[in-house]
């Protein structure tokens, strides 16, 4: 069984090598050893931290095996982005150029750089390792998210986002960027998304065109891939989609992919989740859920058969799921559903 907590300082070297197994594009776990220790040093404040209110704390969690004790997969919250650093995205917008007596009305789509989504709270960090892609091992990682946002509210922005991937090549090339990179930039992509993922972002200030792009002066094959995801990210997409994310226009400025929005309570995982008490008992018939106990700095989560009383408001674990998510009887578990159900 999986199960997912809050990253420990003995997580380096699986946080490293996953890292490295994500590629070029993941700019939330770039291949740089100083920086990957700060992210779990920063990560294991914030869980210590008693906030009232969203700031600059990220909770990176890891999957970790039950079995064997082997890290596989990562998933994280930065409950308030573009505090420490600028957070750069494009906006596509329009332009009209009209005359009368010409009789001319051209609509010209544009590409304008803003910080529109500073402060707000962003799903990031989601990776897990081939051998464990099965079953529902990626929706807990992605989905376990919501049950710690939805006990912990106070800690994050209404307005929630997440970067997809957007698309590039098996050798990190990315159509989008190679335009951006012979107009302006002068650097692959490869070292732009590097860059970028260490927290050197002078350049993008330094360097982007100040003023809006004309999408239609970019090449065909720049244009095609604006808003559109990577392969390996279309089932993420849906995922979120399923939750209540959309698009609102704006895409990242090295390989144009979406950033999905939704406002807190507008999340399914978040808006349906509830709690109820626990009994520990033997179960032979029961449910798949996703559960997770209350705490912040021990949190603990994963799926197990369930078996739920909504009136009596509790809920039946055996002894092992109970001794993974560190819990005794009479303590409070936050439970959430795989999938959601189409009428929600």
């Amino acid at each position: 069984m999986l199960f997912i907590r809050p990253i420990q300082s003995k997580d380096f070297q699986a946080l490293l090598q996953m890292s490295v197994e994500s590629g070029v594009g993941f700019t939330s776990l770039p291949v740089d050893e100083p920086l990957l220790r700060e992210k779990i040093n920063h990560s294991i404040k914030s869980f210590a931290g008693d906030a009232k209110t969203a700031g600059d704390q990220s909770y990176l969690m890891v999957a970790e095996d039950s079995e064997t004790g082997e890290v596989v997969g990562t998933t994280a919250i930065d409950a308030s982005v573009g505090l420490a650093s600028p957070f750069y995205t494009y906006h596509l917008g329009k332009v009209v150029h009209a005359s009368k007596s010409l009789d001319v009305y051209n609509v010209v789509d544009t590409l304008t750089l803003t910080n529109d989504y500073t402060g707000v709270s962003e799903l990031c960090t989601l990776f897990l390792r081939e051998s464990h892609r099965e079953g529902v091992n990626g929706r807990l990682l992605s989905k376990v998210r919501f049950l710690f946002m939805a006990q912990h509210k106070h800690r994050f922005d209404d307005i929630v986002i997440a970067e997809m991937r957007g698309v590039s090549d098996e050798q990190g090339s990315s159509p989008f960027w190679e335009w951006l990179q012979e107009h302006f930039f002068s650097v692959d992509f490869p070292t732009a998304d590097y860059l970028t993922g260490v927290g050197k972002k002078e350049f993008i200030a330094e360097l982007m065109p100040k003023y809006p792009i004309y999408v239609s002066l970019l090449s065909k094959e720049a244009q095609a891939v604006i808003g559109e995801v990577h392969e390996k990210t279309r089932p993420a997409l849906r995922l979120l989609e399923a939750e209540g994310f959309d698009k609102h226009g704006y895409v990242d400025i090295f390989d144009a992919g979406p950033t999905v929005q939704s406002s807190f309570s507008r999340i399914k995982s978040i808006r349906n989740s509830r709690l109820l008490k626990v009994i520990i008992g033997n179960i032979e018939k029961g449910e798949d859920q996703l559960v997770s106990n209350t705490k912040v700095e021990d949190f603990r989560a994963c799926c197990a058969k369930v078996i739920s009383d909504e009136f009596e408001q509790t809920i039946i674990i055996d002894a092992h799921t109970a001794a993974i998510l560190q819990v005794n009887e009479g303590d409070e578990l936050r439970c959430g559903a795989l999938r959601h159900d189409e009428h929600e």
